[in-house]
């Protein structure tokens, strides 16, 4: 049996000014290898751990900012204005947000199950075989909830 992961997640920025928590099971974790993301990092990829709006309780002050993503919609992002560190990125009115995986206190568990705009993912970043790989961006995400679900199964606890 895999390990259990304990709800509710915490996480927040470099300087502590936001903190959230996720009081409900991610729907899915993937990395988005396109350039704005790299560019956004500071790295090879963005982390996106996909979960209800809904579900995130934020102690702190946010910033956002809206950007035209490489697939031609609009991301709104939200982040810390002290550190500049940023949280999540959403759709305007979306359901889910994308917290940035690397905000999480216990990042132990996350393995992606996905990996989007692959297309320009850096040389020295390896996908696992059992991982799904989209050169650019999916029509939509059904594939990769579904893969998560498969393989995360009932691991989060109350």
């Amino acid at each position: 049996m895999s390990e259990k992961i304990a709800l509710p997640l915490n996480g927040g920025c470099q300087c502590g000014a936001v903190r959230y928590s996720i009081t409900s099971a991610p729907v899915a974790y993937y990395w988005c290898h396109c350039t704005q993301c790299q560019r956004a990092s500071g790295s090879a990829f963005g982390e996106s751990l996909r979960v209800r709006r809904a579900d995130v309780q934020v102690r702190g002050t946010l910033g956002h900012w809206a950007r035209i993503t490489d697939a031609g919609t609009t991301t709104e992002v939200t982040f810390c204005p002290v550190c500049a560190t940023r949280i999540w990125h959403t759709r305007p009115n979306a359901e889910f947000c994308h917290i940035r995986g690397g905000t999480l206190d216990d990042t132990s568990w996350l393995e992606p199950v996905a990996h989007i705009w692959a297309r320009s993912r850096q040389p020295g970043v390896a996908v696992g075989p059992d991982a799904l790989v989209f050169e650019k961006q999916p029509s939509g995400l059904d594939a990769i909830v579904a893969l998560w679900a498969d393989r995360m199964g009932s691991r989060f606890i109350p």
